[in-house]
């Protein structure tokens, strides 16, 4: 690869000067983001703390090109303005566990920066000293073994500066011993030996020191190293939960305070701040109650939630968040069952937990759509004792515009959010929503908890029924013969059909189910996943 300009610029630093200036750091630090993102792939191929997610390299280098634009865009002069660059530009850009940690390096390095006009060896030993103690008190639990380590022992290597040694001199002393750290990070955790690599974050520190260097030196930047095992491919699959990611604006409590309400939300928790705006990390098994807690304390700037079960041996796309245009409409759904709240997901929505039996409040509603960071918001009650509450949220959250469908089912909600765009105005996507609303029909089979006459259907208490878009059809002695019933009313006009079989229910039913379904509807095209809502032995949509 050729030598770029920024190169160039900071190579007339030299590595024999006695000093760094502001222009030149910030130059290296562009440079070195660029270096950095050479190696995404070789990072992620490491990556297996704390889940095999993969994506140390890319969300380390997106809290890079965060740094970099506020650089870009500040062009700053004196130390102080890169110190502001480096340390509020990876505070709003930092992503992941990995992203966050190297945010709180960066913070550290630019508090002991920014006091001085140039960066002598004694000075940056110091930083390193500064960025080591700021990530260690932004972690709970730290763990060694990862770039918590690398980071502190290549500190401590260079914490007594030699004799006239230059900037660059300490740099690569420090870059020499966090290599040594790095080879022993097997040895602290198991899981890398079990694998077989080093750890990543700890690498990706060492290659942004490498790009600082290379900078100053004035050299090309390198070639992609090829990658040909990745640590992932040594796990099997497994529920890792959701990795869940928030930045609040406008925050005035302490930092503390926020990550003392969400600790006990789960694990590789990260909880930041700086000038008014808090950062955030967890994995969790309940993203949508830990982000409505959240934004009580702020505005909601942008949030984040990941199955990290889908990660497993992914990497993921290097998209930039903060580059991309922010969502025009956002989406709150009301869902139950791992299943369904899963596809609603990944369908761009913002889940409450809720539904038959357990009606969310018009707060809880209330609070995810303040959660997302788009103007508009349509909400899908799903449940028609739901709407009443969800047609309130309006009042609670006046600086949003709330649009409520009034879905009735799980299944017309589902269907009127495949029809969701978030970058959409709100009035252009709503009517495509509640026509694919209109032309979804849910059957839902359940069991009756008492005797009861209604709709000219008698059933008694403990007897399977089957209610067609919410409206009592059939009952029968087992759940199957209620699917197969109310099929043969809606069937002839259908194409497609998505069936959710509950956990009690288990797949050798469901799949029996199936293959009934399809020897007497040969022409519906037939999906069938788990984790519908436990109340529902099978939830059936079609279309």
């Amino acid at each position: 690869m050729g030598e770029g300009p920024t190169a160039q610029r900071a190579a007339a630093v030299g590595v024999d000067a006695a000093t760094l200036a502001p222009v030149a750091l910030a130059d290296a630090f562009v440079f070195a983001t660029d270096f950095l993102g050479v190696h995404i792939d070789e990072i992620n191929a490491l990556n297996v703390y704390p889940v095999p997610d993969g994506d140390t390299g890319t969300n380390m280098h997106l809290t890079l090109q965060s740094v970099r634009r506020q650089l870009l865009e500040e062009s700053p002069k004196a130390m102080a303005d890169v110190a502001h660059a480096l340390s509020y530009g990876s505070l709003l850009g930092a992503r992941g566990n990995s992203g966050v940690i190297l945010s709180q390096v960066l913070k550290g390095f630019a508090d002991v920066v920014k006091r001085h006009d140039e960066l002598s060896a004694a000075i940056l030993a110091k930083a390193l000293n500064g960025a080591t103690k700021t990530a260690y008190a932004a972690v709970m639990k730290p763990v060694e073994g990862t770039i918590l380590t690398v980071v502190r022992l290549a500190a401590d290597a260079v914490s007594k500066p030699l004799d006239g040694e230059k900037p660059v001199a300490l740099l690569e002393r420090a870059l020499a011993a966090g290599h040594e750290a790095l080879a022993r990070t097997p040895e602290q955790l198991p899981i890398l030996k079990q694998a077989g690599v080093v750890d990543a974050g700890g690498l990706g520190f060492l290659r942004l020191l490498e790009g600082l260097i290379a900078a100053f030196e004035g050299k090309p930047l390198p070639e992609p190293p090829k990658v040909t095992t990745r640590a992932q491919e040594q796990f099997e699959e497994e529920v890792f939960g959701f990795c869940t990611e928030f930045l609040l604006a406008e925050v005035s409590v302490e930092t503390r305070e926020i990550q003392e309400a969400v600790e006990s939300f789960g694990d590789s928790l990260l909880v930041v701040g700086a000038e008014g705006f808090v950062k955030g990390h967890i994995h969790t098994e309940e993203p949508e109650k830990l982000l409505a807690l959240v934004a009580r304390y702020g505005r909601m700037v942008r949030s984040k939630v990941e199955d990290m079960s889908e990660q497993h041996s992914e990497i993921l796309a290097d998209v930039d968040m903060e580059a991309a245009e922010p969502p025009k409409t956002g989406l709150v759904a009301v869902s139950s069952g791992y299943g369904i709240t899963k596809a609603f997901r990944s369908l761009g929505a913002r889940v409450v937990g809720g539904g038959q039996t357990n009606n969310p409040s018009v707060q809880d509603i209330a609070d995810a759509v303040r959660s997302l960071g788009a103007p508009a918001v349509v909400v899908l009650p799903n449940n028609k004792n739901i709407i009443l509450a969800a047609e309130r949220v309006a009042e609670l959250v006046p600086e949003k515009r709330v649009v409520v469908l009034a879905t009735r089912t799980l299944g017309q909600g589902l269907a009127a959010s495949v029809a969701f765009a978030e970058g959409t105005e709100v009035d252009a996507v709503v009517p495509a929503m509640e026509r694919a609303a209109k032309d979804a029909r849910t059957l839902e089979v359940t069991v009756a908890s008492r005797d009861a006459s209604i709709d000219g259907v008698d059933v008694h208490e403990g007897a399977y029924i089957g209610l067609l878009d919410g409206t009592l059809k059939e009952t029968a002695d087992t759940a199957e013969a209620c699917v197969l019933a109310m099929l043969e009313d809606v069937a002839e006009d259908a194409e497609l059909g998505t069936l959710f079989y509950a956990v009690a229910t288990g797949e050798e039913a469901a799949r029996a189910l199936v293959e009934r379904i399809e020897e007497a509807h040969p022409d519906l095209e037939l999906e069938v996943h788990g984790g519908g809502p436990d109340l529902y032995p099978y939830l059936l949509i079609v279309e």
